[in-house]
């Protein structure tokens, strides 16, 4: 039996013709002696009816375009305004995180010098935070969707924890 994914007037991205449509209709097929339709198709104005594997929520788009293929990275940048002897009590003196959101070695987040040397052990934490963080959102996405597939199996304990996922999620896509 298939259920609607998306609703009338839903903004969804149409991965065939690569562009942004707004659902106008959604078209159950209904069989003779089923209380729920066998498939659902959705209109969106573009000349034909299209199934859910072609489209794509506005939230699942937005943040699979942003992150696909990138790998967010650690780096060492070098401390112009002190030497490691200077900054000897520094994890790693002389030096500051860097996390690097692209294929080159620049762009992203970087921390100013006098709020590292304020508390250098924070920052370096941070930045292991950040730079894992793509990891933690695919991380999320694949229990929201493991629990999704097995709703039957799945422990009380873990029914709370996959909600939370979904909020953060939610929260970070948005």
């Amino acid at each position: 039996m298939a259920k609607a994914q998306f609703h009338k007037n839903q903004r969804v991205y149409v991965k065939p013709v690569g562009t942004w449509a707004l659902i106008e209709a959604v078209l159950p097929q209904w069989a003779k002696g089923v209380e729920e339709p066998i498939k659902i198709t959705y209109e969106v104005g573009l000349g034909r009816e299209f199934g859910l594997d072609e489209l794509q929520s506005e939230e699942v788009a937005i943040s699979s375009e942003l992150n696909d293929g990138v790998e967010w990275r650690l780096i060492r940048g070098q401390n112009k305004w002190k030497s490691a002897d200077e900054c000897s009590h520094h994890p790693y003196p002389g030096t500051y995180p860097v996390i690097v959101t692209n294929d080159e070695d620049w762009g992203g987040w970087r921390v100013p010098g006098a709020e590292y040397d304020r508390n250098p052990s924070d920052v370096e934490w941070q930045a292991r935070v950040i730079s894992h963080s793509l990891n933690c959102v695919k991380l999320l996405r694949n229990i929201i969707d493991f629990a999704e597939d097995s709703t039957e199996n799945l422990p009380n304990q873990l029914i709370g924890m996959v909600q939370d996922a979904r909020t953060v999620l939610k929260s970070i896509e948005n």
